[in-house]
Formats: C-alpha cells, sequence, structure tokens
C-alpha cells in the first residue's frame, strides 16, 4: 500500500454465491504478506478464523475499530475497510464488497481505497457486476474477471411464516422487526437464530452456530446478512422490502434486494426467495424486480462518493475545508456529511476547542477522535458531547484519557442483568470503550484496558446470546422436531411420569391430569398434532389404568365443583371427570361423563359411571337429608295429599319456598299434618316454608348446584358462607340469593329464617292497632338500613305512622291484615333484650342460624 505500483490489479466481478471471497482467500495466502478490506467487522473475523486456520495466530492480525489482534510478526492483515492500514507494504491487497463505494454513509472510505489500496504484488477488487464501468474509467489498467454464480436462484413468491421451508433466513430491517419474527418462529416452529450487525463477533458467531449445527432451523436477520456471510441458506424470505437508510425509510434497491437474495443457495446447491406473508398481504417484489434478480441484471453504477483521503490538518479550517472539496474526476461525488465530520465542525465552533486544536498534530488529534464511531446511535450532538469530552482529555496534562474515569465507565457497564434490549444497548456502548482502548496512544496502559474492554464484551455477549437463546429458542421443540423428521411420530418414545407429565423422546410436551391431557403452551407449534399422535399410542393404557384407579378409590377422592359460571362438575384428585345435568328430580342429576374420558372402553365407562353416582347419591343423602326425606314423602301416597300437595312444591324448589306459594294449601291442613311437615325439618313461617338445616353453607352450596343442573345452567355465585345478609346484589347474585333462601327487601336481602324471628318480634312488640316502634337495635345488629326495614314492615301487614318531629323513629300500626299465626312460642311481652338476643345473627350466637 502506501503508493505502491503493483504488479497485476485484478477485478472480480459477479452476483452473491460466486465464492470470491474463497478465491481471495486462496490468492492472499499464496504470497507472503497480503491485507483485506471488509464491509464489516463480522466478516472480518470469519475470514481471520479461516486464515488462522491456514497460517497460524502468530502469522495473522485482525484490525477493526473496536477489535486487534496483533502478533509482531502478522503478515496477513483481515480489517474493517476504515481500518486498513496505509502505512504498510503488502505483497497482496484486496478490497472486498467494493460497490458499496456508492453508498452514501461510508462509500468515500470505499472509494479511498479502491483508488489508492494497493499491493506490491498483486492487487484484487472484488464486488458486484455493477462496478464494473466505474472500475474501467477510474481504473483502466485493471484485469476484470466475470464469476457466474455457481447455482440458479429462483423466486418462490410470498410464504406464511408457518409454512417457511427449514433452513431458511428471514431479513427483517429494524430489531423490533427481527425479534417479533423470532417469536413467531419460537412459538411456530420451535426457535430461531439471530443476527445483527450491531452483535458482537461472540454473540453472531453463538447464534450461527446454533443455526448450522441444525439445533434451529431458521434464521433472523438484518441486511448485514447480505455482507458476504456465508451460511448453509435454503431460502430467504424478505419481511419487507423497505429500510430506513439514516434519513428516511424508502424500498430496496434492486442490487440490495439481490445482494440479500443471494445467501440462498450454497456453492451448486440452488436457493430460493421471496417474501413474508401471503399473497397481497404486504411487500411483495415487482416482477421486473424479480427478472432482474433471477438473471442478475442490475443497472450499472454511475458513480462513487469520494472525500479526500488525505486532508490538510495544518489547522481544522483547512482540516474541514479539504474534507469538504469536491473531486475532479468524472464519475465521483462529493460524499454527504458523515458523522465524523458533522461532530469535527460542532466542535470547531467551540473557543476551548478551537484553542486547543491549535497545529497540524493537535489537529490530527482532534480528527482521530472525531473518528470515534457513535456505535450507540444517538445522533450527532449526543455524540459530539462525548468526542468533545475525550478530546479534551487527550488535550490537556499528559494527554492521556484518565484511568479513574475509563475504569468508571467500564465498571457501570459490567453487569449482564436485563433483557435482550438492554444487554444490547450495554455492548453498544462497551464497543465504545473498546475502540477508545485500541488507540495505542490514547491510554497510559492501552494493553490492559484493551483486554478489559475485550473481557467485558465476551462476558456481555454470552449473556446477550443465552437471552436471545432463551427468548427466542424453545430448545425442546426444536429437539422433537429434529427427532420427528428422522424417526417419525410413531416411533418417538412416550413416557408418563408419575406425576403425571408426558414426555416424547424425554422432552416434555405436556402434563395428565386425572383424564385430561394439557399440553405444555411453550409447546404448541405447528407439529403438535404430530407429538400428540406418538403420544396417544401410550395414553389409552394410561387412562384405563386410572379409570380402575377412580373405580376403587375413597369418597375423599371426589368434590362437586361449583366454579361460577362454569357447569356443576364432578372432580377426580382435582380434575373434572363428568358434569351434572337435568335428571328425573332434582335429588336425582343426570351424571354425563367428560369428553376427556371418551377414549375409554365401554366397560371402563360403566364402572366410572357406576363408582361416580354411588358417590354422589351418598353425597346428596349426607348434606340434602332433609330435602331427600320431603322429596319422599311428596311422593308417597301414604302421604295425605293435601300436604303432598304442599311438600311437593318444597322439594322442587329445593328445600325453600314463599308462603304465598302455596298459600292455598295452608289452610287445609290439620295439626297432626302441621306436625308430620315440622318432623319433616320443615318450618311453616310467616312469609316464606323453610328447613333451617338447608341454609348451612355446605348444603346451600349443595342445593343450588343441583337447582343449577336440573336447569342445565351453570353454577350461579352463592352468598358468603354463613352469611346473614347480602348488600347491593347484582341481578345474577339476587337471583341466587333467592333460591339459596335470602329475601328481597330492595338493596339488601335477608336470610328467611332472620326474617321470620324479625316477624316474630314485630307481632310481639305492637299492641292492638295503636302505634308502636320497633326496637331500633334489633335492625342494626343484623345490619339492615331503614328502606330494608320498612319494606319487610310493610310486606309483613304494617303501615308507617309518623310522630310529629320529622327525625322522630318510625311508628308503624297493624293494619289488620294478620298471616296465619307463627308456629312458635311468643317471645314475653316487655322483655326486649331477651328477644333481640335471640334475633341476633348466628355470628354473634356462635352457631349457625
Amino acid at each position: 500500500m502506501g503508493g505502491l505500483v503493483n504488479e497485476r490489479l485484478i477485478a472480480v466481478l459477479g452476483p452473491t454465491n460466486t465464492g470470491k471471497t474463497h478465491y481471495a482467500i486462496e490468492r492472499m495466502v499464496a504470497h507472503s504478506s497480503g491485507c483485506m478490506g471488509f464491509p464489516l467487522r463480522l466478516l472480518a473475523r470469519e475470514v481471520y478464523d479461516r486464515v488462522v486456520a491456514i497460517k497460524g495466530k502468530d502469522q495473522v492480525a485482525l484490525l477493526t475499530g473496536e477489535e486487534k489482534i496483533l502478533p509482531p510478526g502478522a503478515r496477513y492483515f483481515l480489517c474493517t475497510a476504515e481500518s486498513m492500514p496505509t502505512d504498510r507494504d503488502f505483497a497482496f491487497v484486496a478490497l472486498d464488497e467494493a460497490q458499496l463505494a456508492a453508498d452514501p454513509e461510508r462509500g468515500h472510505v470505499f472509494t479511498d481505497r479502491l483508488l489508492r489500496a494497493r499491493g506490491r504484488e498483486e492487487t484484487l477488487i472484488l464486488g458486484s457486476e455493477t462496478l464494473r464501468p466505474m472500475l474501467r474509467a477510474l481504473t483502466p489498467d485493471a484485469e476484470i474477471i466475470g464469476r457466474p454464480r455457481f447455482s440458479t436462484l429462483s423466486y418462490a413468491g410470498p410464504k406464511k411464516i408457518s409454512r417457511l421451508p427449514k433452513r431458511s433466513v428471514v431479513v427483517a430491517f429494524s430489531a423490533e422487526e427481527v425479534y417479533a419474527v423470532a417469536e413467531m418462529l419460537r412459538r411456530l416452529r420451535g426457535g430461531a437464530a439471530v443476527v445483527m450487525g450491531a452483535l458482537s463477533p461472540r454473540t453472531r458467531n453463538s447464534q450461527v452456530q446454533m443455526y448450522q449445527a441444525g439445533e434451529v432451523d431458521y434464521l433472523v436477520a438484518t441486511d448485514a446478512i447480505g455482507m458476504g456471510l456465508n451460511m448453509d441458506v435454503a431460502h430467504v424470505a424478505f419481511a419487507s422490502l423497505r429500510k430506513f437508510d439514516g434519513k428516511r425509510s424508502r424500498r430496496l434497491t434492486i442490487p440490495e434486494m439481490a445482494q440479500i437474495a443471494g445467501r440462498a443457495g450454497r456453492h451448486q446447491r440452488d436457493g430460493t426467495f421471496g417474501t413474508l406473508g401471503s399473497e397481497g398481504s404486504g411487500a411483495s417484489f415487482d416482477p421486473e424486480e424479480v427478472l432482474a434478480i433471477e438473471g442478475h441484471h442490475f443497472k450499472p453504477l454511475d458513480h462513487l462518493y469520494w472525500r479526500d483521503g488525505r486532508p490538510d490538518f495544518s489547522s481544522v479550517g483547512k482540516l474541514i475545508g479539504s474534507l469538504e472539496a469536491r473531486p475532479d474526476r468524472d464519475g465521483l461525488r462529493a460524499a454527504p456529511e458523515a458523522v465524523d465530520l458533522a461532530v469535527l465542525k460542532r466542535l470547531a465552533a467551540e473557543p476551548d476547542i478551537a484553542h486547543r486544536a491549535r497545529g497540524q498534530a493537535m489537529t490530527e488529534r482532534l480528527w482521530a477522535a472525531c473518528g470515534l464511531p457513535d456505535f450507540r446511535k444517538t445522533g450527532s450532538e449526543a455524540h459530539a458531547r462525548l468526542v468533545a469530552r475525550v478530546f479534551q482529555h487527550l488535550s490537556e496534562g499528559d494527554r492521556k484519557l484518565p484511568a479513574h474515569w475509563f475504569a468508571d465507565e467500564i465498571a457501570r457497564l459490567d453487569t449482564v442483568q436485563g433483557d435482550v434490549e438492554t444487554i444490547a444497548d450495554r455492548i453498544a456502548s462497551a464497543r465504545t470503550w473498546a475502540y477508545i482502548a485500541h488507540r495505542a496512544d490514547w491510554l497510559a496502559d492501552p494493553a490492559l484496558w484493551a483486554e478489559r474492554t475485550r473481557q467485558l464484551e465476551e462476558k456481555l455477549s454470552d449473556a446477550l446470546h443465552e437471552r436471545l437463546t432463551q427468548r427466542f429458542v424453545d430448545r425442546r421443540t426444536s429437539v422433537l422436531l429434529r427427532d420427528l423428521d428422522k424417526k417419525g411420530a410413531e416411533m418417538l418414545p412416550v413416557t408418563i411420569g408419575a406425576d403425571g407429565e408426558v414426555s416424547v423422546a424425554d422432552e416434555p410436551i405436556g402434563h395428565l391430569t386425572g383424564f385430561r391431557f394439557v399440553a405444555d403452551a411453550n409447546a404448541r407449534h405447528a407439529d403438535m398434532k404430530r407429538l400428540m399422535a406418538a403420544a396417544e399410542r401410550r395414553l389409552g393404557d394410561e387412562l384405563a389404568r386410572r379409570a380402575k384407579a377412580l373405580a376403587n378409590d375413597p369418597d375423599k377422592a371426589f368434590t362437586l365443583a361449583t366454579d361460577i359460571g362454569r357447569p356443576v362438575a364432578i372432580f377426580w384428585r382435582g380434575d373434572v371427570v363428568a358434569r351434572l345435568g337435568k335428571g328425573r328430580s332434582l335429588a336425582e342429576p343426570r351424571l354425563t361423563l367428560h369428553r376427556t374420558l371418551d377414549p375409554l372402553a365401554t366397560d371402563h365407562k360403566a364402572k366410572v359411571i357406576d363408582r361416580l353416582e354411588r358417590w354422589l347419591s351418598a353425597s346428596i343423602s349426607r348434606h340434602l337429608a332433609p330435602l331427600a326425606a320431603i322429596a319422599a314423602a311428596a311422593r308417597d301416597k301414604a302421604t295425605a295429599p293435601v300436604l303432598r300437595g304442599l311438600l311437593a312444591p318444597v322439594a322442587e324448589a329445593g328445600g325453600i319456598v314463599s308462603r304465598a306459594t302455596v298459600a292455598a294449601a295452608l289452610p287445609s291442613l290439620d295439626r297432626d299434618q302441621r306436625r308430620v311437615a315440622t318432623h319433616l325439618g320443615l318450618k311453616i313461617g310467616t312469609l316464606d316454608l323453610f328447613v333451617p338445616a338447608l341454609l348451612k353453607p355446605e348444603p346451600m352450596r349443595w342445593r343450588l348446584a343441583l337447582l343449577a343442573a336440573f336447569a342445565n345452567a351453570d353454577m350461579p355465585p352463592v352468598p358468603a358462607p354463613g352469611a346473614a345478609m347480602v348488600g347491593n346484589p347484582d341481578p345474577l347474585l339476587r337471583g341466587a340469593a333467592c333460591r339459596a333462601g335470602f329475601r328481597d327487601l330492595g338493596d339488601q336481602m335477608l336470610r328467611v329464617d332472620l326474617v321470620e324471628r324479625l316477624a316474630r318480634h314485630a307481632h310481639d312488640a305492637r299492641q292492638g292497632h295503636r302505634p308502636f316502634v320497633p326496637d331500633p337495635s334489633l335492625s342494626t345488629s343484623l345490619g339492615l338500613k331503614p328502606p330494608a326495614v320498612g319494606r319487610l314492615m310493610r310486606t309483613l301487614g304494617f303501615a308507617q305512622h309518623r310522630r310529629g318531629e320529622s327525625d322522630a323513629p318510625v311508628a308503624w300500626l297493624w293494619r289488620g291484615r294478620r298471616p296465619d299465626r307463627v308456629d312458635a312460642p311468643r317471645a314475653r311481652p316487655g322483655n326486649a333484650f331477651g328477644a333481640l338476643a335471640r334475633l341476633l345473627p348466628p355470628q354473634a350466637q356462635g352457631a349457625h342460624g
């Protein structure tokens, strides 16, 4: 380099997948020394590893902005284009992806290397066929060799993400889109590796290795994938055909499309490309774009971007002037203002910086500081502040960065906590400090800090790889899919653990609870049916074994499930096995096995049904014995017809019925018949007929469950266990509470046994037809509000009567509509305290009502 005249200048031009990079490596190692410039740090690192395998570590150097491996006797240098040494003599020099000289952001760097980087014996320019006319104009002595693509690249059209062929790469143009596609592939296809230009080489290599090793069959990448990264790719799917180029969102050019699509196919194996989605669902290739990509026909470049590669450092002003100078050769255009120049112009306007940057040496130092890349993508304004601080340290004292400042910045980044985005941001910052550490004249001990930043980046890179894998790869699913392809579903071993875990090929796919198989949510993907087919071979035997266990289990293994809003069901060992529906009567519901028991043989089903019916009958007899007795008496022909007419509606209503409903039958009852009703547990109250024993919490739950089953309805809400009053019920709870045994008093509902006690107290407290005031402490103790008390008193046949003062207690008058007599002893007149004690809710009495 350094201006030496080469013996041979060769340009190898052609589409992607022509083996140009491999050819260049072979040419370089055949020389005594060589240097290759690449567009990406990732690609430089990949080729570095390949050359090390040929020549050994002590012979090979790697130079990028934030990574330098420079053995003392290195003869072969692999570099990013910006880091290619221009002051060394090499026998061989190569520039890869030289068509990037037309890139507005970095094109001037590639143009400078194309014009000035020369090998003593041979120079190789690698690039697209579109570069041919510009090479002819700028390097007329170059020997141009066209390389045909080894394999065919053809358009495969749009494909849904669930239909992507294996060994596919999906290309997206933002980190957010990359993550979204990778997450979808994890759910549908077991996962994907992720490659982005911002990843460190270590993270990228780890991700690519997963893909190359077949641990995952999909890779999601940014357009960095188009720059020479060689992998086993069968199909390239574009998630979008637009990208943000730093200034605006635009459609990809046809050469850019071809560069990316060309990753598909390897050597002589054909490849395909297309878009992600379905027909008409989004971006798609135009017919002329498809023809151009398949035929490798692209519009030749008519210009390259240029900036003076040897600017004038005599002053900052002259430096800026030379960097903004226009080229004097046809085909070259002045490069748009890059970040380093924008930062330089901002800092030159600051008096302190301008004062420090006097003379050629300090001007060069300022320009070197402005070359610090904006890895964090913070923008020129924020990045200029960091550069200014760096230059201030480099222009005072010992002209070095303070070690304590550098150490503090490194320590701030030295944590692996956080998600993918957080760790990726830390790596971007770590790259900034790694770049600084590799400037030999910026730190007192650059080797120490270069090693520290290397360790930090590796630590963060390993953490990022782990987070990416955790987030975007379901290793269990990917292993299963691989085994499915090799063995087929019928050959995979299926095991069912003691805890019910179902595994296929030692990979858990779900859990068997009772008779119900629940697939692991993380294992739901397109091939779950195939996995279930393998599992069903063993599930039949296991279900039969469980049916036998159910038939022999004691009563404690069964429960009545009364989840609100769901059908009433029977659970065995914690999971549903049957549901209840309308049967011959309320106490004889119909039992239907849950669909998860459908695979059972007929004899196993019969045994299960028999065991469940025996448990259900015993449970109803235990919890609802009075109701069963009333229902039996109502059916018994020996029972007096008038009494049967009273008991039948009580049984049908679940043990509680309004007195008005059976008012026609009550006057006909004689003393003996009333005694029979009382013996059955039935209470004939002032407003309701009810069975006090059925108002306890568990009988109440069972009654509501049987009523719901008889109506083929879902389970309604149940009042709180032991509750005496329900406040502000919604319509659903109001209806359920009425059936459960609560009387509707407007915004409040009171349990019927306490309503009966209040009724007795009211009739005992009145004195003929004179106004009287009920004891207010009684309603207060029950939690009743005045509107509810008023509604109850009017229902009982009283009318409101006020005294003179508006704030006086409400008095009531008996209107003469006396209900039937109350079947209980009357409280002693005047003994208000004793009556109150008897009327307290059950919680206050220490017993259920």
